[in-house]
């Protein structure tokens, strides 16, 4: 039984190769704390010892199964059925364990797992000392502040409880405060205490402390309030000239603080929101009572825009200069749009106002001449009239048209 300790068996071989992998290959992540690693080494351990009973027994001849169970219960064999599953490969804590407390788990499965049945006990307490009872921490397992039975009064956790590393410091959870956390925070008060059971309740919200939750039971006052006859009145920042506001923002109250805004773009300096609260008008805008308005800077005598085919448009406190329709802007000038129906528009299809008005005056005067002759019952002096009206209108009409009726014509159209 000597040699069987010390030959060399696979569970080494795999244990030590996997290993190799993970010291050149393991991420660079906290380290886990040893009893935790070693508390879920345990648990792994004892699920690999559930799940070999499950795989070779259930079912059967019961009589052959124990004949059978007895032999492979302890067996070397369903020893490194259990071990191989311990860790995963890229678990690089765990399998550090593993490896170094192989010995220690080959003499309990062999020799003391009767006497020891809980494995977390014996290992990871008594064997390996990585671990400290509930309550207890450090490297003597030491009561935590409060005592072992309940430690931080219950209202907070020890730090390293349980394990043979941490302070022993008490790190209270929300309301609570103290050495052992058995006193109430900033901002909470002792609603009810009972031997070692206590109970927190929040102040009122301008309180740092306080003898009960409503506004007249404050002792101290947080930041920002004043205390007066047992009640924090909050203090205006604003109105004490306390803010830090920048020039050109305004200052605005709330409870046991301040904010700062930004003024009206219309405002150089304000005293609240809005154009109407200004100190002095920016630029682009002008006063109009107690309003900075904006300036309508297109709306002038002089062309605002000097480029050719340009035209002004009016911004908050700005305008810009934008090419007429029909017209792109290529460098610095404004180029009318050559589109490909240029050459195909109609006689009347741009047309302007002007010229309607002096169609229908024309139309007019065609109108009357024409009456006027039919009056006449065709007198030669009245048609000549009438004629020389129509031909003077064409002639005025067509004149700036000329070009677009020769390409009419010539086209057909």
């Amino acid at each position: 039984m000597d040699d069987f300790w010390r030959r060399p068996r696979p569970v080494h071989c795999l244990i030590g190769a996997a290993l190799l992998v993970l010291i050149f290959f393991a991420p660079g992540d906290a380290k886990q704390e040893p009893c935790q690693t070693c508390r879920q080494l345990v648990l792994k351990i004892r699920e690999g010892i559930e799940k070999t009973t499950r795989l070779n027994f259930g079912g059967g001849n019961t009589a052959w199964e124990e004949e059978k169970l007895s032999k492979y219960e302890h067996s070397e064999t369903r020893f490194l059925e259990v071990i191989e599953s311990a860790c995963d490969k890229s678990d690089f804590e765990c399998n550090v364990m593993l490896e170094a407390n192989d010995e220690h788990l080959e003499d309990w499965w062999f020799k003391r797992q009767n006497e020891h049945p809980d494995l977390f006990q014996w290992l990871c307490m008594d064997t390996a000392m990585l671990c400290c009872p509930d309550g207890t921490f450090g490297s003597d397992c030491a009561a935590c502040p409060g005592g072992s039975e309940m430690p931080c009064g219950g209202n907070g956790k020890c730090n390293g409880d349980g394990t043979r590393s941490g302070t022993g410091k008490c790190d209270c959870y929300p309301s609570y405060g103290g050495p052992i956390c058995m006193d109430c925070s900033v901002g909470y008060y002792e609603r009810e205490r009972i031997e070692n059971h206590l109970v927190c309740s929040e102040c009122h919200k301008a309180c740092t402390k306080c003898l009960g939750p409503d506004s007249d039971q404050c002792v101290l006052c947080k930041k920002g309030w004043l205390l007066h006859d047992n009640k924090c009145i909050d203090i205006d920042e604003c109105g004490t000239q306390l803010d830090r506001c920048k020039s050109n923002q305004f200052c605005v109250n709330t409870d046991g603080s301040y904010e700062c805004r930004d003024c009206d773009k219309s405002c150089v300096g304000c005293m609240g929101a809005g154009p109407a609260r200004c100190k002095k008008c920016n630029t682009g805008f002008y006063r109009e009572g107690a309003k900075c308005l904006d300036i309508d800077e297109c709306d002038t005598e002089m062309p605002t825009c000097k480029g050719s085919n340009e035209e002004c448009v009016n911004t908050h406190g700005s305008y810009n200069c934008v090419c007429q329709k029909s017209f792109t802007r290529i460098g610095a000038n404004c180029i009318r749009d050559m589109t490909q129906d240029d050459g195909d528009k109609g006689l009347f299809e741009d047309i302007t106002d002007d010229e309607i008005v002096v169609l229908q005056q024309m139309f007019f005067g065609v109108v009357i001449c024409a009456l006027a002759t039919l009056a006449a019952k065709g007198d030669m002096v009245f048609t000549a009239v009438f004629i020389g009206a129509l031909a003077a209108m064409a002639g005025y009409w067509f004149s700036e048209k000329s070009d677009r009726i020769l390409g009419t014509l010539l086209k057909g159209r």
